[in-house]
């Protein structure tokens, strides 16, 4: 068994304000992110499911041609191979994205 302890692992910092400690699996990634007010992660797509839930604070996300606010205690899906980005509320936010299949990208 791989046991993890999230607060001594070394944070990837892909853009100013945003963290994100990364576990890879062989079939699947699971990502936690710690954003600072106002930071975000600019539209993209990658060919990766992905799955999250917002644990503090809120993001302004956006998926092809709609944009929501979620809220903590949300959850939302971004299908393979669709634009997708998002930026933090107003407060620090704490959010987990797990990715299938694995993100080689994030190893």
């Amino acid at each position: 068994m791989n046991h993890f302890i999230l607060k001594d692992m070394t944070p990837k910092v892909p853009a100013p304000g945003v963290e994100m400690r990364v576990i890879n699996g062989e079939k699947m990634t699971m990502v936690f992110f710690r954003l600072q007010p106002g930071a975000g992660v600019p539209l993209h797509a990658h060919p990766h499911e992905q799955v999250g839930t917002v644990l503090k604070g809120s993001i302004e996300l956006v998926v092809a041609d709609e944009k929501r606010i979620v809220l903590e205690g949300e959850a939302y899906h971004v299908p393979s191979n669709v634009l997708h980005g998002g930026k933090c509320g107003e407060s620090p936010s704490e959010i987990i994205e797990v990715f299938s299949p694995a993100r080689e990208d994030l190893r």
